[in-house]
């Protein structure tokens, strides 16, 4: 699995604004350049994907000198995959295609299976997975589980 570096930064960023949420004033927006320094990410990509999580509804703008961004929703209810797909669309393609749309042949053709299953242990855990968790460091077990294992850092 590969995360490009705006889907990372996405998820950093509505870590941030979970954790802002529920820590000392909230209820006040965040401005993108707190997020960016907190988080050390490139101010001017942070903008553009802020863009993005307001149109696809994971946060709240708003301009003038009291302005600033907020999650849209409680962070228990904002999964990872949501902002993955919001960032980045789909959460497994093959060549840009969804592995459904795909058609194997001959001895491949089990693969189309193999990026189906792929794409639904993905989800399971993604879904799973809010960015309030990640805000507090309090994944679910099964995600504890897995990382657990010394095979998984490998």
């Amino acid at each position: 699995m590969r995360l490009s570096a705006r889907v990372d930064y996405a998820l950093r960023a509505a870590a941030e604004l979970a954790a802002t949420a529920s820590g000392p004033g909230r209820g006040r927006p965040v401005t993108a350049e707190q997020i960016a320094r907190a988080q050390e990410i490139p101010p001017k990509f942070l903008e553009s994907i802020l863009l993005q999580l307001r149109r696809g509804g994971i946060v709240h703008a708003q301009r003038g000198p009291e302005g600033g961004y907020w999650l849209a929703r409680p962070a228990e209810e904002i999964s990872l995959a949501e902002v993955i797909r919001v960032v980045d669309g789909p959460l497994a393609h093959v060549r840009g295609q969804r592995p459904e749309q795909l058609g194997y042949h001959g001895p491949a053709r089990a693969l189309q299976e193999v990026w189906i299953a792929l794409r639904a242990s993905e989800r399971e855990i993604l879904e799973l997975v809010s960015v309030a968790d990640v805000a507090a460091g309090t994944l679910p077990a099964r995600v504890t589980e897995l990382a657990a294992d010394p095979r998984a850092w490998i």
